[in-house]
C-alpha cells in the first residue's frame, strides 16, 4: 500500500524540476528562475494535496493506524483494574484506621490506669 506522503513528496519534486526546466529555458534573469521554479513547485503541492484528498480513503486507513474499538477496551480494562486496587486500597486504610483507634484506645486505657495508681500512691 503505497502512503500519501510518498505522492506528495513525488510530485512535489517533480514541480520542482519543471519549473526549474521552464525557468532555464525562458531564462532572462537570474531572480525569475527562483521565482518561477519556486512559484511552479507550489502549485504542484498544492495539487497534489487536493489530489490526494479527494482520492484518498481516509477513513479506511485510519481504521488501520488507529483502530478505536481495541484502545477502547484496553482502556477499560485499565480503569477497571484501578477501580480495584483503589477498593482494596480503600479496605487497607479503612483497617489501619481500625488498628489506630484501637490502639489509641488501649494506650488511653494504659494512660488511665497509671494515673489512677500515681493516685493512690500519693
Amino acid at each position: 500500500m503505497v502512503k500519501s506522503e510518498n505522492f506528495i513528496y513525488f510530485f512535489t519534486i517533480c514541480g520542482f524540476f519543471i519549473g526549474l526546466i521552464f525557468s532555464v529555458l525562458n531564462f532572462s534573469e537570474p531572480e525569475e528562475i527562483l521565482f518561477y521554479t519556486l512559484e511552479i513547485t507550489l502549485v504542484f503541492y498544492l495539487i497534489i494535496h487536493v489530489a490526494v484528498m479527494n482520492f484518498f480513503d481516509f477513513d479506511r486507513l485510519s481504521t488501520f493506524i488507529f483502530n478505536k474499538k481495541d484502545h477502547e477496551s484496553i482502556g477499560d480494562y485499565f480503569i477497571q483494574e484501578l477501580e480495584n486496587r483503589e477498593k482494596v486500597m480503600d479496605s487497607l486504610l479503612a483497617s489501619i484506621d481500625n488498628m489506630n483507634q484501637h490502639y489509641d484506645k488501649i494506650m488511653k486505657g494504659s494512660m488511665e490506669s497509671n494515673e489512677s495508681y500515681s493516685k493512690k500512691a500519693a
